[in-house]
This record gives C-alpha cells, structure tokens and sequence, in this order.
C-alpha cells in the first residue's frame, strides 16, 4: 500500500502563479512518480457544498457563486475562529468529469485526493494571530506526511508535519517585503521549534534557518529545485521564434535584453532600469512582469520611460514592459534574448537564473544570497547595489559575443546541476529519511 503525502494548494490556485507554485508543481510531480499517493488541500471562498457534483462544481468556480452580505462575511469569519481550536476537516473534491477542467490543466498539479476547506488559509493564519496556535486538520485517513510548501500555521493530525522554508527575505530585508515581520517571525519560531523537519532550496538559506531561528542543522534539508520545460517549445526551430517576436513584439532574435520575474523591491528593477539607462547600450530592454508591492518608484520610471517613447514620432524605442505573457511565450523571450538581466538583491533560490542556463541563454546576476551557488561560474556577476556595476555588466554583456558563448555553455553544463532526475534523488532520500 503506498503512503500519502498531502500538499498545501495556497500558491496553485493563483492564476498566473508563482515560483512558489512551480516549485509545488514539480515537487508532487517527483513525489507520485517515486510512488506516493498525492492530495492537495485547497481554500474555497465558501463551505463546500453538501451535494458532490455541486461540490466540484464550485470548486472550479473562483468567484463567489453570489454577493455576501457583510454581516454574513462577519459572521462566518466568527464561526470559524470559534471552531479553530477544534481543527478543521476539509471535504473530499471528487472530479467526475462533470466540470471541463482542461483550462485548469497547467496549474493542476498531479493527484489523487483534492481537499477543500472554506478560508483555509486565510483563517489559519487569523487564529495564529492571536491564539499562537496552529489549526490543526483532520482528515478521514490521514496521510502519513503534510507538506506545507510556505509558511502556514497548518499541521495535519496523525502526521509527520514538514514544511518548506524557501527564504528568510522578511526578516533579512525587512524593508522589501509587505509582511508583518513581528507575526512573520513569530510563525517561523513557531516552525522551527515544532516542524518534524524542514525543507529548503539553497545552502544560503538553510544557513540562515539555522543561524536565525535556531534550528539544529539535522533537522533542515536542502534539496534545491529544479525546472524542466516541455520538448516542443525548447526544440521548436529558432527561425520560428524570432517569428513569433518580432510578430508579437517587433523584437529582434538575440537583439533585446531580459528581465522577467515580479516587479518589487528586492528584484532591484529600479537600479536595473537606471543601470540600462546609464549603459547607453542600443538594444532594448524588456521587463515582464506584473506589479508587486512597493513597486512605486519602478512604476513611475516605467511610465515616464515609456510614456517618452510614445511621444517619439519616429516609433523607436527602447524599454519594453509587458506585465503578463503565457509560459510558451516567456519561453520564447528567454530564448530569444541576447542575455538575461537578474541582478535581485536577495533570493532564496531564483529560478529565473536556472530557466535561462538551461535554455542557453547568459545571464547578468547577483554576488548575493543564494544566486552564485546556483550560477557557479557561468554567469557575470555585479554588486546589486551598485548602478555603475551594473551598467558596465550591461554593456560587456551586450558587446561581448564571445563572453556570451561561453556563458551559454556554461550555463546549460551549470542546469545539469539541478536536473529533475538529481531533484527527484534529493526529494526520495527526504521523504525516505522521514518515513
């Protein structure tokens, strides 16, 4: 009979996702092929219905099936901190066939069992608040492993209870996050005092798990990540891509720059903009991504930037921004750029570094956090504080052709690294060290 290991959905019902969700995407990937039985826990607007087909139904529906009155929304949220301390049993999602899911087909994650529980994670964390507590969940078989993929004040009865720890960016840069650090630390202490162990991504952070919160070193696996794209976009004929961008985008192949990941603080993009600006490089720079907290000064550059070039009356220009595109476009800018530019001042581990080696592409990044031990020595490296370093990596990296070449290599040697077969080896001894 296999064991089960159930997965938190937090990340996986966002709809354009997170590097969080990749990670849990391939995680219980790896998990089912080593054999294990795979649920993942969900939170639903409302209480999952009575009746099963409407019970499915609903869960595939993001939006409240009708408005709520406040008083019902307020009285609701009382209920459940009421029942908290008793814990929570999420209900059975049995997918029939009655719902098309194939919209749903890239964000769902391979299982067996889906759970859903009304405000799961939002009223986790309230009751932590101010209880200090976890919710505890109760299911009618319980799995022999719960793996929180985040930090979530969530345990499973019966369990052995793991949680993945990617970074500690709140509490090392405070001022680039919008958590309530007091609460955000006081979760983590909480973690690392009753998790029966914890996972994380890079030896930097496993380093800071265990210099700031105390854990013993045996008690925290690092497993890095890994990344694999589908054949038929990273085989598909380079002529057919730089169709697609200069139809898309009017981008040349190999003649534009890259930045792509969520625009906040500690992605750095103002000092990126400014360093571009500074460089005088002639091709362009494209940004994608969608705005995150405390992205006001990035935006505003970007508007005035962009609003300049509109005003241009012969169409050139020079910084593109485009806040969402599809993962097989993406894959497309990445290929098709001269380099990828990720000078981020802190990462847990920075999956955009390790999708561009693998697809060939250089890359400009930071002597940071976790992203040389990434990187190794195929990427050129810049002081993400320092504008002018940046901008002199800028235009090496753009001049230099034969730099490039070699970072390709290098780059796509680096990948083999963190190959989901070497992936799959770290997650089965975790899994098996646990059992």
């Amino acid at each position: 009979m296999s064991r089960r290991i159930y997965f938190d959905g937090l990340n996986l019902s966002l709809e354009r996702g997170t590097g969080i969700a990749t990670y849990t995407r391939m995680l219980t990937r790896v998990a089912r092929e080593l054999g294990y039985e795979i649920g993942v826990v969900y939170s639903s607007p409302q209480r999952p219905a009575k009746n099963l087909m409407m019970r499915e139904i609903s869960f595939f529906d993001s939006r409240d099936a009708a408005p709520v009155a406040l008083p019902k929304l307020v009285w609701d949220a009382i209920r459940d901190q009421l029942r908290s301390p008793f814990g929570v049993e999420p209900s059975a999602v049995n997918l029939t066939g009655a719902v098309i899911t194939d919209h749903f087909r890239d964000r769902m994650p391979l299982h067996d069992h889906l759970f859903a529980a009304r405000n799961l994670f939002a009223n986790a964390r309230r009751y932590f608040s101010w209880s200090g507590r976890f919710v505890e969940l109760n299911f009618d078989t319980a799995p022999d492993i719960l793996h929180c993929t985040y930090q979530l004040p969530l345990r499973a009865k019966g369990a052995c209870n793991i949680y993945t720890i990617h970074d500690l960016v709140p509490l090392r840069l405070p001022f680039t996050t919008l958590d309530n650090k007091r609460q955000t630390y006081r979760l983590l202490r909480k973690i690392a005092a009753e998790a029966d162990h914890i996972v994380t991504v890079s030896e930097n952070s496993k380093r800071d798990i265990v210099q700031m919160l105390g854990v013993e070193e045996g008690r925290v696996t690092n497993t890095y990540e890994a990344v694999e794209f589908p054949p038929d976009l990273t085989e598909r004929p380079e002529d057919l891509v730089a169709e697609e961008l200069a139809g898309s985008f009017g981008l040349g192949f190999r003649d534009y720059l890259l930045f792509y990941g969520a625009i906040e603080p500690k992605k750095n993009v103002q000092r990126l903009i400014d360093a571009y600006m500074r460089s005088g490089v002639y091709i362009p720079l494209v940004i994608t991504g969608a705005g995150g907290w405390g992205n006001q000064t990035e935006a505003k550059a970007l508007d005035s930037l962009l609003g300049e070039q509109r005003a241009r009356t012969d169409g050139s220009r020079r910084v593109y921004h485009f806040e969402y595109v599809s993962f097989a476009t993406l894959v497309s800018l990445i290929r098709g750029a001269r380099a990828v530019l990720f000078p981020s001042l802190y990462e847990g581990f920075g999956l955009p570094v390790l999708e561009a080696m693998l697809l060939g592409t250089p890359v400009v990044t930071s002597r940071a956090s976790s992203l040389p031990e990434i990187a190794g020595e195929a990427a050129l490296y810049v002081d993400p504080y320092d504008v002018g370093d940046i901008a002199n990596a800028i235009k090496t990296i753009a001049a230099d052709a034969g730099l490039r070449a070699e970072l390709s290599r290098r780059g796509r040697v680096q990948a083999q690294l963190f190959s989901v077969a070497r992936y799959r080896e770290r997650v089965a001894a975790l899994y098996e060290r646990l059992g």
